[in-house]
């Protein structure tokens, strides 16, 4: 890992559906920080650098909601804290949610195929014409850049996350990490697995701690701020790609199931 990519390791969003990423740092930022520790560029070397990286420029977005809480700021950098606190002690940390929910079925999707003419599917996207419902449910592992998939058929029900996450960490978690007892999962703020929902935590009790003996941390990005859960931009974004599955990147994670 270069010394800018160690800088944007906490500080990195993208979008879920490209490879697009940006950063809440200045160009100026970096390149202080970057001075301060023994590399000095200017501003202008650091954005393209960003460039390089695949970081994005943005424009102005009707994003702002009304009333946002005075302690956001402060959400992040304990999420950030938790973050370096389990990575230095060598513990595990997982990133979660839940991917667009599909409609199984000769659907219209945006893949792409090499083929001499198109598929033919449904004309309109009516549940009744489906063979059933997929839900998948992402786990990503940073240290390891390693992500999983698990895909329900029923409903988006925090027992069924907990499940996943429990089936990871049978099939993957324990060997990854050897002798580990604790684990930090991130999350977003809603959803199956949101602060809010009492099953999440009672399962997360019954099945992780009471289950496995793992001590769970959960640390919600606060409303709004699903863009900067790591699955977003670092699983979900190559799941949805456009370009050929075959072109694979070192920077892409593996082992997808």
């Amino acid at each position: 890992m270069n010394a800018l990519e160690k800088l944007m390791e906490y500080e990195t969003a993208g979008d879920p559906m490209t490879d697009l990423k940006w950063t809440r740092k200045t160009t100026e930022k970096i390149a202080i920080q970057l001075t301060g520790r023994g590399f000095p560029i200017s501003p202008n070397t650091a954005a393209r650098l960003l460039y390089s990286k695949k970081f994005s420029l943005r424009v102005n977005s009707k994003k702002i909601a009304y009333g946002s809480s005075p302690d956001r700021d402060g959400q992040f950098l304990y999420i950030r804290s938790q973050r370096q606190l389990f990575t230095n002690n060598g513990n595990p940390i997982i990133s979660v949610d839940t991917k667009k929910k599909e409609l199984v079925g000769r659907f219209k999707n945006a893949g792409e195929v090499w083929s001499d003419t198109s598929t033919p599917v449904f004309d309109h996207d009516f549940r009744s014409y489906a063979d059933g419902f997929a839900i998948p449910y992402g786990l990503y592992d940073p240290h390891n850049n390693l992500g999983a998939v698990f895909v329900g058929t029923s409903h988006d029900t925090p027992a069924f996350a907990v499940d996943a996450v429990v089936s990871w960490w049978t099939s993957q978690g324990q060997a990854l990490y050897p002798g580990k007892s604790e684990l930090l999962i991130l999350a977003d703020g809603g959803g199956s697995n949101g602060s809010r929902t009492r099953a999440w935590k009672y399962f997360l009790q019954e099945k992780l701690c009471n289950g496995l003996g793992l001590t769970v941390t959960v640390s919600h990005y606060p409303p709004g701020a699903s863009k900067w859960n790591p699955i977003e931009h670092r699983l979900f974004s190559q799941i949805t790609t456009r370009h050929s599955r075959n072109q694979t990147s070192k920077d892409e994670p593996q082992n997808v199931e």
